[in-house]
């Protein structure tokens, strides 16, 4: 079941919803712990090996405004 505005996953509050793909929901959270705006893709479990590939790409950058969250 999707997200809605309000829900907590672990230490992100979901504020809204950005968009929809094939493959993954993108929303708009507030991570509580550093108390910053970030997008989490959050998808069915047949795209995770796809979506973990991607974090580990992502990973791999070094700027302030990236960040992986998995659950």
């Amino acid at each position: 079941m999707p997200p809605s505005v309000g829900d907590k996953l672990g230490p992100y509050e979901i504020l809204a919803s950005i968009g929809k793909g094939g493959m993954c929901e993108v929303w708009k959270a507030r991570d509580t712990r550093l108390d910053r705006i970030v997008a989490l893709k959050l998808s069915d479990a047949q795209f995770g090996e796809r979506l973990e590939r991607e974090a580990k790409a992502i990973a791999a950058l070094n700027h302030s405004q990236h960040l992986y969250a998995a659950r």
